[in-house]
Order: C-alpha cells, then sequence, then structure tokens
C-alpha cells in the first residue's frame, strides 16, 4: 500500500521487492513443472497408448461384426433363394400334374368315346345282319 509518508525511492524499491517474489515463484513453479513433466509425458504417453489400443480393439470388433453381419445376410439371402427354387419346382411339378391329370382324363374320355363307338358300331353290325 502506498502511504503519502512513504518516499518515492522506498516505494520503488518496495515494488521491485514484489517484482522478485513473483519472479521466484514463478521460477519455483517452473522448477516444480520441470521435475514432473518426465512423469506427465510417459503418463500421455501410457494413456494415448491405452486409447489407441482400445480404438484397435473397437476396430476390429467392429470389422468381425461387419463380417457376421455380412455373413447372416448371405445366410437369408440363399435361403431366400432356396425358398423361391423350392417354390418355382413346387409350381412347375403342380403344373405338370395338372397336365398329367389332363392328358389321363383326355385319354379317358377318349377311351370312353372309342368304347362307345365300339359298341355302336358293334350294334350297327348285328342289327344287319
Amino acid at each position: 500500500m502506498i502511504h503519502k509518508d512513504q518516499k518515492f525511492s522506498d516505494r520503488m524499491n518496495t515494488a521491485a521487492k514484489a517484482r522478485a517474489e513473483m519472479l521466484a515463484k514463478a521460477k519455483a513453479r517452473a522448477e516444480a513443472a520441470k521435475a514432473t513433466a518426465d512423469d506427465r509425458a510417459k503418463e500421455r504417453a501410457a494413456i494415448a497408448t491405452a486409447r489407441d489400443e482400445r480404438q484397435a480393439k473397437r476396430a476390429e470388433e467392429k470389422k468381425l461384426a461387419a463380417l457376421e453381419a455380412e455373413k447372416k445376410r448371405q445366410a437369408a439371402e440363399d435361403a431366400r433363394r432356396q425358398a423361391e427354387e423350392e417354390a418355382k419346382l413346387a409350381v412347375e411339378r403342380q403344373k405338370r400334374e395338372e397336365l398329367d391329370r389332363m392328358a389321363q382324363l383326355l385319354a379317358d374320355q377318349k377311351a370312353a368315346r372309342d368304347a362307345r363307338y365300339a359298341a355302336r358300331k358293334e350294334r350297327q353290325k348285328k342289327g344287319r345282319r
């Protein structure tokens, strides 16, 4: 504090002492920081290494998850394709069975018609004699 009864030189000396004390404090803090700088650098390096390991692990897990998802998608696609193929085969089989039934029906109808025709011709032959 500045008092009116102090001389200018006393005030200058007091200010110089205060600056010297502040400089000494700053130097002491710098020395303490230098002393712990290596420890902090090692700690930062360990943190960075752990972070890199975690990132690599997450990347590997992501890659494995993507591969698993691709396998599941491929399996689902294969199952869908197989189901479509089976459905197509079932439709073709049903069409073929329907065609076979129609062919059999037509053959039966033709056989019945031929039998009626033969019976009619036979009746006509008997009637002529």
